[in-house]
């Protein structure tokens, strides 16, 4: 099914879930569709199984916190996930025996941004400490160098993982080769936004032509990933409290999507630059954390609850 104006207005609540005591602050899909997984405040992570659609396990980090959980390359077992609680340590957990596999200490300040290689065992992460680091999941120590872009950077993988993105504070996204990213960034695009906001997130698109910039500021905003220009500016959702929400693509570009902190769900075309739905998700909250499933027709958004979204298209 092709994802249309139409399909997006028709999507309705699927499941609820209620598992956590606090606010989800994280959801990823794993790469093949099939699984779930959300990190939260309460330190717990859920696993959730998307074809039967439903939880299907709960794993406890209460001494670190867990925060920014993300599935490594082409895993759906082994996750790497930051802390909240006792140190900005990375750690990377098994999910079958729950056992850590390895620990990945540098950061000096809480990781505000962490982006696992679509093609290989890389990661980078972004720190309050202002710097990103580059990573090896096979090797403990920060092998493939260190970055220091000045300000609270977060940063993000293209669709290659040739190349990385870091957003600096509210003044520029400056782009990285892998392979040459101790020459400085190859690339750097201004990002002045008419109202005072933090840059909190930056993602390509699955096509790699476009960049989306995240704001705690109520505005969110989507690049040309070649030449820096602004081919769209998207506002109208409640964020009065200068919030981290998250934002995202689909997985085919043609959309925008953020959630709210009035819990709904705004969606723009990356086309015409028009609004086309704002989905009702009577979530009791902000909407913290919303991700796309890469393969399957359905969508996480999560405030201290978990919801799943399925399109409901008319046969008749």
């Amino acid at each position: 099914m092709k994802i249309t104006d139409s399909v997006f207005r028709s999507f309705r609540v699927a499941r609820t879930f209620r598992q956590n005591s606090q606010k989800v602050n994280c959801v990823d899909f794993s790469p093949d569709g099939e699984h779930a997984i959300s990190s939260s405040d309460d330190d717990c992570i859920v696993l959730y199984d998307i074809r039967e659609g439903k939880p299907k396990g709960t794993l406890y980090s209460k001494k670190y916190g867990v925060d920014l959980i993300r599935y490594t390359h082409g895993d759906t077992q082994t996750v790497v996930y930051s802390s909240n609680k006792l140190d900005d340590t990375i750690r990377y957990l098994s999910l079958t025996d729950n056992q850590y596999i390895r620990y990945f200490p540098g950061h000096t300040a809480r990781v505000i941004a962490l982006s696992m290689s679509p093609v290989d065992d890389t990661f980078i992460s972004g720190s309050l400490d202002k710097t990103i680091r580059i990573w090896d999941l096979r090797a403990p120590n920060c092998q493939v160098g260190l970055t220091n872009p000045l300000g609270k950077p977060v940063c993000s993988f293209d669709p290659d993982g040739l190349i990385f993105a870091a957003g600096v504070e509210s003044q520029a996204i400056k782009l990285y080769d892998l392979r040459a990213f101790d020459k400085g960034p190859f690339a750097s695009f201004e990002t002045k936004f008419n109202r005072a906001c933090d840059l909190t997130g930056v993602k390509f698109s699955n096509d790699g032509k476009q960049i989306l910039i995240s704001t705690n500021g109520g505005i969110i905003r989507v690049l040309n990933a070649f030449n820096g220009s602004v081919l769209h500016t998207f506002s109208g959702y409640n964020n009065s409290k200068g919030i981290s929400l998250e934002a995202c693509f689909t997985p085919d570009s043609q959309f925008v999507m953020i959630g709210s902190e009035d819990g709904r769900v705004h969606v723009w075309s990356t086309e015409s630059g028009m609004k086309v739905a704002v989905l009702d998700g009577k979530h009791s909250g902000p909407i913290n954390t919303l991700q796309f499933n890469p393969r399957y027709m359905t969508f996480a958004s999560a405030c201290t609850n978990m919801t799943f979204w399925l399109p409901c298209i008319d046969d008749s």
